[in-house]
């Protein structure tokens, strides 16, 4: 049994992983023909025929309506910009109260602030990572006004018991599929789930445009109100007559036509680059089941799972080895992955740090210098930020969640097989690295 790399032995391996690769010639040559009409972007801040974005922005919402099940697609330049017009076309405002996931990006969380209203957060669920309407309920008050659940990881929330409890409660439902494209729940396609759906096509996720996102919706009226933020709402309301004019704000959310047109391609691409990282997943979870303190993830009944990230659950109680001793050890024996040397082994020690953790929450300051909207005047909340207010969440970053990105595509079974080999040659090697991390504790 060989040493342990990071105690100087031989690392399982050195050669680089294959990078996760998507775009190809189909793009190229739909970005060229682009170029070649010399109109890059069809959109005009005012009332006329391009303001919905002429026919490359419309063909590919046309197309991401087919592909996710949805009756209509808004395309924006970012899931951010996404999220911002999901929320203005809620009608979230002063003085109301969101209820959010505290395990995801921070944009999720922002949508809320962006329209001056104030974000609560409730606990994920241990096994999914997800909030869920157990962890929802308490936190709903006569000023709660939307429910922004996350699908993190790759897999839906458990989502008939929120839209229950939403439809209970009169409370508008966004869910953000930005690490799950294309999974499903109970048979049907998140983003038609709840009254929006907000998905990412940064270059980071399954497919991409580089910078690029969408909004789903099956009715007319968010429809609307989400084409109008995305595209300077206020410069055209009174011509258009519209009546409700709450939250017409105008910002720049466009999605250009090239981005459109690769967009298209990669939509055709999305099924089977996904397929590939499930494939991938079984057979890693096949040779990692019995990995001492490991528990792998649990996937709900009837879901697909998308997998943006393997999400394993490590028992440092049961191991008595701290969880980052054990990730440091399995990075040692793994190499960074091509085009992403800077970036070591992707395997990470926990997700993001709880958001409520971060300095506008513990600052409660976002507008201005008079703390708004957490003081707004339109207010009469006390939100509550303090550590310990997710113990899920809490115990997850920092004691237990270990997440890795090696089950993307072109992994082949022999570069699974060396990730597999390096989880079992530091579960072997659990005497050495107590040792060690006894050391580091002196």
């Amino acid at each position: 049994m060989s040493e342990l790399a990071l105690l100087g032995g031989k690392p399982v391996r050195e050669n680089l992983f294959p990078a996760y690769k998507v775009i190809g010639a189909e793009e190229k040559e739909a970005v060229s023909a682009v170029v070649e009409t010399g109109i890059l972007s069809r959109y005009i801040g005012a009332e006329h025929p391009d303001f919905m974005g002429g026919p490359e922005v419309n063909a590919f919402e046309k197309a991401w309506g087919e592909a996710c099940g949805a009756k209509h697609t808004v395309a924006l330049n970012s899931a951010t910009s996404g999220l911002f017009a999901a929320a203005g076309a809620a009608g979230i405002g002063p003085g109301d109260e969101v209820i959010v996931s505290p395990y995801t990006m921070m944009a999720s969380v922002t949508a809320a602030i962006v329209f001056n209203a104030v974000p609560v957060f409730a606990d994920i669920d241990a096994d999914t990572f997800c909030i869920s309407s157990e962890t929802i309920r308490p936190k709903i008050t006569p000023r709660t006004k939307a429910i922004i659940v996350v699908h993190i990881c790759g897999q839906a929330a458990d989502m008939d018991p929120i839209m229950d409890l939403a439809e209970e409660h009169g409370l508008v439902v966004i869910e953000d599929c930005a690490q799950c494209p294309f999974a499903t729940y109970k048979g049907r396609p998140v983003g038609t789930l709840g009254h929006m759906g907000v998905f990412s096509l940064n270059y980071h996720k399954h497919i991409h445009t580089g910078e690029g996102g969408t909004v789903t919706t099956n009715d007319d009226t968010y429809a609307e109100k989400i084409r109008l933020i995305r595209n300077h709402a206020e410069a055209v309301v009174g011509r258009r007559g519209v009546v409700d004019i709450v939250n017409m704000i105008g910002f720049n959310f466009r999605m250009g036509a090239i981005e459109a047109a690769i967009g298209r391609c990669q939509i055709t691409k999305g099924p089977d680059l996904i397929d590939q990282r499930q494939v991938n997943v079984t057979y890693l979870e096949e040779r990692l089941a019995g990995v001492p303190g490991l528990t792998l993830p649990e996937i709900g009944e009837g879901n697909s799972h998308v997998y943006y990230i393997h999400a394993l659950t490590y028992d440092a109680v049961l191991t008595d080895v701290p969880r980052a001793v054990f990730v440091e050890a399995l990075k040692a024996e793994l190499p960074p992955t091509e085009l992403r040397e800077g970036e070591g082994p992707l395997i990470g020690s926990g997700y993001v740090r709880p958001i409520y953790l971060e300095p506008m929450f513990q600052q409660k300051t976002a507008y201005g210098n008079l703390g708004c909207p957490f003081a707004c005047p339109h207010y009469d909340g006390e939100p509550d930020y303090d550590k310990g207010l997710c113990p899920n969440v809490e115990q997850a970053h920092f004691e237990t969640l270990v997440t890795h990105e090696l089950m993307r595509p072109p992994m082949t079974e022999s570069d699974l097989d060396d990730v597999c080999d390096a989880f079992h040659k530091v579960a072997e090697h659990f005497p050495a690295l107590r040792d060690h991390a006894a050391k580091l504790e002196k």
